[in-house]
């Protein structure tokens, strides 16, 4: 890892050292980490997958995306709220995932109280970009992995808490702050890494969802 946290990779780009570990960092960091998301779907996808990280490293979720997107139905809340024993029964036998009955019974909780959160609010989105922070919130931490263990802010510990009590689980402060990096809510994209000003262009230009008066 560089001191300041920064790496040039044979293309010549200046990016987080943490990008240069693997392709599957390589792609997520380029062209996912950070970028603003409002759809609901892949905001329940992301806050799920951040609950199922919760005490393993980053990269073992995301190269099993694809299985937990196949296993919990492209993480569609309606179709995932619906599920029973017997779903639960076949995630816990499926290989393809992280095979822990807590965080699996999690995810359909969660898309029971995703359901509850779209009829008060209208959309999770509106819900999250609600609480967007200030750029003084982020914390001065390099390490992607430190980070995504540390890191927490007074606003993701604040989400964390209402979440909590509107009865979501494995939602902690570290989980909710990594998932506020994935969906853009902030940008830690390191100082000198290319792509902190490709996503603050995108964070510009993306119209955060209100709710319709």
């Amino acid at each position: 890892m560089a001191e300041d946290g920064l790496i040039t990779g044979e293309d010549g780009i200046t990016r987080c050292a943490w990008a240069g570990s693997s392709a599957d960092y390589l792609d997520y960091h380029d062209n996912e980490w950070g970028h603003p998301v409002a759809d609901d779907t892949r905001l329940f996808e992301k806050i799920c997958l951040e609950g199922f990280q919760s005490g393993l490293s980053w990269i073992t979720i995301l190269r099993k995306r694809e299985n937990f997107r196949k296993a919990f139905a492209g993480f569609d809340i309606p179709t995932v709220a619906k599920f029973g024993d017997k779903e639960i029964e076949e995630l816990v036998q499926d290989a393809g995932i992280i095979r822990h009955r807590g965080k699996i019974k999690s995810v359909i909780n969660n898309a029971n109280r995703a359901l509850e959160m779209q009829e008060e609010f209208g959309s999770l989105a509106i819900y999250f970009w609600a609480q967007e922070p200030d750029e003084s919130e982020r914390p001065k931490v390099c390490d992607f992995e430190t980070l995504r263990t540390l890191g927490k802010t007074e606003r993701s510990t604040a989400i964390s808490k209402d979440l909590k009590k509107r009865g979501w689980s494995f939602v902690g402060p570290t989980t909710v702050y990594a998932f506020m990096q994935a969906m853009g809510m902030v940008n830690d994209h390191l100082e000198g890494c290319y792509h902190r000003q490709v996503v603050e262009e995108k964070r510009a230009a993306f119209i955060r969802p209100t709710a319709k008066s």
